[in-house]
């Protein structure tokens, strides 16, 4: 399989898993659990202590940083993936999007400019055309 094969593969995994589905971190229904499964979908191990697992908002915060970080990109960042122009996201790339959440929001490139993304007042995971970024990272 192609690497462009195993992004589309994964992205398309991502949104039949989390399309729809409303936000539930209880559930691992947000968007650091979609981040998760696009990486583990695409064979990137992330090890325990790389992404906390936590069931609220709150609890997350708390998990974020008792490992030192401030936020989901500073989280991602501790990955090691290389950080691309978001506007030159593939298919499973990881990109961060403006957000008055104190995580932050991360958001799963999808094609042709697309995310897959949690956003407030959506009832779940939707697809949309961002108008800004914040940063991006290559998976693959």
């Amino acid at each position: 399989m192609t690497p462009m094969e195993r992004r589309q593969r994964a992205a398309q995994g991502c949104i039949d898993r989390f399309a729809g589905k409303p936000y539930d971190p209880a559930a691992h229904r947000d968007c650091a659990y979609m981040v998760r499964h696009a990486l583990h979908l695409l064979g990137r191990r992330v090890g325990q202590g790389k992404l906390p697992t936590y069931a609220s908002d709150l609890a997350g915060m708390k998990a974020l940083r008792m490992m030192g970080h401030a936020n989901l990109i500073e989280a991602v960042d501790a990955f090691g993936l290389v950080r691309i122009p978001p506007l030159a996201a593939l298919p499973a790339d990881i990109v961060a999007l403006p957000s008055d959440h104190p995580m932050g929001a991360l958001s799963l490139a999808v094609g042709n400019g697309r995310l897959l993304a949690y956003l407030d007042g959506e009832h779940g995971a939707v697809v949309i055309e961002p108008k800004a970024f914040i940063c991006a990272w290559r998976t693959i």
